[in-house]
């Protein structure tokens, strides 16, 4: 628990939020990968780079917003990429 200063109480409240956040956003790309491992699954290319193109985006945004560092969603969109690139060749 957060000191019983009124600035502990508000960091505390602030750690709150961004945790509820954080949480979402995590859930929101676990969600996005499975529905890319799906979609590679099927086999249809174009389904699977749209699929790509949707799930880079909220990846770099959570990096962007602090929920991920920017390396691992960097990392998590180079292997998704390569194994969308694997399909095509």
């Amino acid at each position: 628990m957060a000191l019983r200063t009124k600035s502990g109480i508000k960091r505390h409240r602030q750690s709150l939020k961004k945790r509820a956040r954080n949480t979402a956003v995590k859930s929101d790309i676990k969600t996005q990968i499975k529905k890319f491992e799906s979609a590679f699954d099927e086999g249809n290319a174009e389904n699977v780079k749209k699929v790509l193109v949707e799930t880079e985006a909220k990846l770099k945004k959570a990096a962007s917003k602090g929920v991920l560092h920017k390396k691992t969603a960097a990392r998590k969109i180079s292997r998704l990429a390569k194994r969308v690139h694997s399909l095509s060749s």
